[in-house]
Formats: C-alpha cells, structure tokens, sequence
C-alpha cells in the first residue's frame, strides 16, 4: 500500500468517527449514534439516528427519529433533539427516509 492509499483508508475512519454524535438519554447517560440523514418535512427538520452499542435483539438495526430544535442559549450553532409523538409524522419522515437510502439499506417491514 503506498502512502496516498493509507491517507485515504484514515480519511474514512475519520468520516466514520464524524458522523458519530452522543446524546443524554432520560437518565443522563450517554449514548453513542450514528447520523444517517436529516429530513425537511412541513418545514421542520429532522433527524435520521442509527445507536451504535449494541441495542438488544429486539431493538437490532432500528433508527431513531428524533425533531431537531434551535435552543434559546448564545451558541447559535447549538440545538437539542426531542422525540416525535406523532406516528404519522414518524411515519412520513421514514418513509422519505427510506426511498433515499433504498440502494444502501436493507429495509425489513414488520
């Protein structure tokens, strides 16, 4: 392997590692996710998680969809995530979710 193809196989570990956010569950821990995507819909936006620890068997390969919102503090460039009770917006998000990602996932309906 010559030097440019090692530099590119670090460049994509690091792509990897960037897309990795961590965010507080209801208890306060930290939990590890992957970013997959970020939807508009109806002028909201939101976001397309896939947990990175390993979920138990029954939780395996589900994303999360969680509503992105600004935060009132200074940092502009600062916003929190909150869970979505509305199923059909849930249900509208990942199916745009899915149409854009059909080539790269393996959808399972249940």
């Amino acid at each position: 392997m010559n030097e440019n193809e090692n530099n590119n196989v670090n460049n994509e570990e690091n792509e990897e590692l960037d897309n990795i956010i961590v965010l507080n569950d209801e208890n306060g821990e930290e939990v590890s996710f992957e970013f997959l995507d970020l939807i508009e819909l109806d002028g909201e936006e939101y976001v397309v998680l896939l947990p990175t620890e390993e979920a138990e068997d029954d939780d395996a390969g589900e994303v999360v969809i969680l509503k992105v919102e600004d935060t009132d503090s200074d940092n502009e460039d600062e916003e929190s995530y909150v869970s979505v009770e509305d199923e059909d917006v849930l249900n509208q998000v990942f199916e745009i979710f899915k149409e854009k990602f059909k080539d790269e996932f393996n959808f399972i309906d249940e």
